[in-house]
This record gives structure tokens, sequence and C-alpha cells, in this order.
């Protein structure tokens, strides 16, 4: 009996994508943006989007359990203050409060777990405030 080359090479490079299983992304395939880069001194909401580079979408359900806000921007990392999660409307559009006690620039920096991911998405912003 002879077998068909073609044959045999087709069902090889079908043997081998379903072992590889599908493909998974890496975290540098996420990306967080600033929705606004300036904000008002004094109690500010910073809409930040999280965005897969691959499609461009945005990236809803990730689990942001890291934050800090700093003025790093301006040599001063020890000049930190509190920042707090609050709901957002906009799948993929995660929102914070933040308390931007003098103008200048404030570094923010976010850590989040995509759901279906391995890996942790890190993310620092830098922003603007003003009087």
């Amino acid at each position: 009996m002879t077998k068909n080359p073609f044959a045999c090479a087709l069902a090889a490079a079908l043997l081998g994508a379903i072992l590889a299983g599908p493909a998974l992304a890496d975290t540098k395939d996420y990306e967080f943006q600033l929705v606004r880069q300036e904000a008002k001194v004094g109690e500010a909401v910073l809409d930040v989007r999280l965005v897969d580079r691959r499609t461009s979408k945005p990236v809803p359900d990730a689990v942001i359990f890291a934050k800090r806000i700093d003025m790093a921007p301006d040599s001063m990392e020890e000049m930190t203050s509190k920042i707090e999660q609050v709901p957002s409307a906009e799948p993929g559009v995660y929102r914070f409060k933040a308390k931007l006690t003098m103008a200048g620039g404030w570094q923010l920096s976010l850590g989040a777990k995509v759901q279906g991911e391995t890996g942790t998405v890190e993310g620092k912003l830098f922003l603007k405030a003003v009087k």
C-alpha cells in the first residue's frame, strides 16, 4: 500500500496543532492607557483603559490588584497619595479616585490580572496635575 506524502504531512501538521493547543497571549500584549493626560489638583478621577494591543479592543473584567500614585516624574517618589478604585460604567475602562496634593507630574502604577492569562499586566502612566 502506498501512502500519499501530502496526506502524511497534513496529518502531522494537524496533530502538531492539536497537541500545541490554543496560542495564549503574553502579558506584553496588553497596555494601560490614560483617557486624559491632565487632572485638576485636589480630588481627581482618573480613567484608565486596558487595551489588547493585538486587536486594539478594551479588555473588560481585569482584576486590578496593585495601584500606586506618586510624583516620581518630578523626582519626588516619596510623595505619594491615596488612591482607590471606583466603579466604571464603561467596559475596559478602570476608574480611580486620587488626591493630587500639588501641581506637577504624577505617575500611576498599576498591576492587573487578565482573565484567561497567566502573569501580571503592569503599567506606569504619567499625568500632569494642574491648578
